[in-house]
């Protein structure tokens, strides 16, 4: 009788997984976490979990900004942001552009080069926003202010020091 039901069984169990296993996929977005995103819209929510009925913990009001993704959950994603602040935000708020943050205390020189004596194009502040067009070893190329240059991968936020593309 035993030998009867172990068919069944597996056929039940082999269902089970596979529907789990779907029920995951579509949850996921199939990118890598951690990544760098943007956010797209000028107010953004930022919730305590994962769904509309985690109350919000405040709102960003920047679109352009470089946030990490952290994490997945259905719809939503887990950011971080250059404070290395939470929350959870809903992924159509989201923008796979990537921009980068200036980090740092001090005005960092964008040059026109990717080497430290390069001609100077414009000192950048402390937390502007640009956005990021392609990154070498250890420089990364950007446009801030309509401005395109080179800067430093150590004085970006919203870059990882292996990124390389073009």
């Amino acid at each position: 009788m035993l030998l009867r039901r172990i068919p069944t069984l597996l056929i039940t169990v082999l269902i089970i997984t596979m529907q789990a296993g779907a029920v995951q996929a579509a949850n996921s977005s199939g990118l890598p976490v951690p990544r760098f995103a943007t956010l797209k819209n000028d107010e953004v929510n930022v919730r305590t979990g994962p769904g509309t009925r985690y109350p919000i913990q405040w709102i960003y009001r920047r679109a352009g900004m470089p946030i990490e993704v952290i994490e997945e959950y259905d719809l939503w994603r887990k950011i971080r942001d250059i404070e290395g602040t939470t929350g959870w935000v809903h992924k159509t708020m989201l923008d796979g552009k990537r921009s980068i943050m200036i980090k740092g205390k001090q005005p960092v020189i964008l040059r026109m080069e990717p080497e430290a004596d390069a001609r100077p194009l414009l000192k950048t502040e402390p937390m502007v926003t640009a956005r990021l067009m392609e990154c070498q070893p250890d420089w990364c190329r950007i446009q801030v202010s309509g401005r395109k240059g080179w800067m430093e991968k150590k004085y970006l936020w919203g870059v990882y020091p292996n990124d390389v593309f073009e």
